[in-house]
């Protein structure tokens, strides 16, 4: 018996829940860093297409060129990760997809038709480079910026709907036997939800791109070139990043009014009352009180609704049942992500405020050394507070897959190998993301090596070069 609970074998499949919750997260924080280059890397290349046949800049359309195909690339591994994704709602949580499926597929469904159309459009638009006129070209690219966006967010949709489920109709046994699309996809928290993601991929995007020309411009490549793809990539960061302030406060506040216990995950309240203060850091304890970090009176209450200030109540965890709330580790792991994702956002933010106060006055980028340091730490400041944000959104969801309806540990798979397939995953891809570096590093080093255009690879270039002609007097000889 002793020998039976040592086999690493039968602790291991002890519990299909965790290992379900650790495989899923895995695949949807790696797939979530390639949403953002998908959804604005095309716009960004439009950008500099469109500043290269409108101002005959031949630097910006080698950028355009060369980003396409860096698109490509990180576009077909989101395709692959966001494929392992959408076989995983059925693997691991099964019972899930057969009560809730009808409802919960309608966003997928509108998803699948704008990948195709993502897909079908960037290969016209590489393959384009020479084969159609410059402004033919142009306005093939723009298809793809458009089915990114209603890509993102009809998958944001799917998860709005598990935070405010809505637009079905239940049978006796509780299944579906009904569904309305329009309020599946539209339900209440769909539309800030999706605004959130949707500047989030433009501001993560930017600054991840920026981040990369950043660095080359530290090692000392200063030219033309790297100035273009930099102001490109941190302008759209930087247009974002306000936006996305705003945006982030009106979400918070429909949680507050929505999903009380959430709320109060993110700001530590274990009781209900007035005068809430917002503490940065700190953590919850099992007796239910709060240790450690910096409170200042009254800001969560305050923040949840200026109108009453102060004396506004925010609901505390102990409203509803302990199994209906988050654990004392998830109400914390929630509030450590919301106090990541809020701080790194701000940080952003005044990197972004710097560089366009500077263009405002000064009609150029910052060209001191501690901005550029700055901006090659921004893409990787910017993926770890897009992380925060969605373990704030699903972790803060806890115990319920569907809010109010179902919980986790009731549409988890009853299959106890899980922990298999979640070796087999992490590994496939760690594998993958190392080949994905290494094929951009590759492809990175190949166009420095090529310093501008070749006749083989010219964009608006001929299929084939044009014939000499031949002399009338050596056509005599």
């Amino acid at each position: 018996m002793l020998a039976t609970s040592l086999d690493p074998l039968a602790i291991t499949a002890l519990d299909p829940l965790g290992w379900a919750r650790a495989q899923m997260a895995l695949t949807l924080m790696f797939h979530i860093v390639l949403v953002p280059l998908g959804v604005s890397w095309a716009f960004m290349t439009l950008i500099a297409n469109y500043r290269a046949l409108k101002h005959h800049d031949r630097d910006a359309l080698m950028l355009a060129q060369r980003w396409s195909k860096y698109m490509a690339v990180t576009f077909a591994v989101g395709a692959v990760t966001g494929t392992v994704l959408s076989f995983e709602f059925g693997l691991l949580w099964p019972r899930f997809m057969d009560q809730w499926g009808e409802a919960f597929g309608v966003p997928f469904a509108f998803e699948g038709i704008f990948f195709f159309t993502e897909a079908i459009f960037i290969a016209i638009y590489i393959y384009g480079w020479r084969r159609l006129t410059p402004w033919t070209h142009f306005w093939s690219g723009v298809p793809i910026v458009v089915a990114g966006i209603f890509g993102s967010i009809s998958v944001v949709a799917a998860n709005a709907w598990m935070n405010a489920p809505a637009g079905f109709t239940t049978g006796s046994d509780g299944s579906v036997v009904a569904v309305d699309p329009v309020r599946v996809i539209f339900n209440d928290s769909m539309p800030l939800q999706a605004a959130h993601m949707l500047v989030a991929a433009y501001l993560v995007g930017g600054f991840l791109v920026a981040s990369v020309y950043a660095t080359a411009m530290l090692r000392g490549r200063t030219d033309r070139y790297h100035r273009s793809a930099f102001l490109i990539s941190f302008s759209v960061a930087a247009v974002a990043a306000p936006i996305q302030m705003g945006v982030g406060d009106s979400l918070a506040r429909w949680v507050y009014d929505n999903q009380p216990v959430k709320f109060a995950a993110i700001e530590l309240v274990p009781t209900t009352s007035s005068d809430v203060p917002e503490t940065l850091l700190g953590r919850l304890d099992a007796d239910g009180t709060v240790s450690g970090g910096i409170p200042i009176p009254g800001l969560a209450s305050w923040l949840s609704d200026p109108s009453t200030g102060r004396a506004t109540v925010v609901q505390g965890l102990d409203t509803v049942p302990p199994d209906a709330r988050p654990t004392v580790g998830q109400v914390n792991i929630v509030h450590l992500s919301w106090d990541v994702m809020v701080g790194l956002g701000t940080l952003l933010f005044l990197l972004a405020a710097w560089y366009g106060l500077t263009w405002l006055f000064r009609r150029r980028m910052p060209r001191s050394r501690l901005f550029l340091v700055a901006a090659a730490t921004s893409g990787v400041l910017a993926v770890i507070a897009m992380e925060a944000g969605w373990i704030v959104t699903e972790v803060g969801r806890q115990p319920w897959i569907v809010y109010g309806l179902m919980k986790v540990e009731d549409a988890v798979t009853g299959n106890t190998g899980v922990w298999l397939s979640f070796i087999v995953i992490a590994l496939v891809y760690l594998a993958v993301g190392i080949t994905t570096v290494l094929v951009l590093r590759a492809m990175s080093r190949r166009f420095r090596r090529a310093g501008g255009f070749v006749d083989h690879d010219a964009p608006y270039a001929p299929s084939e070069p044009p014939t000499p002609s031949v002399p009338e007097q050596e056509e005599v000889r």
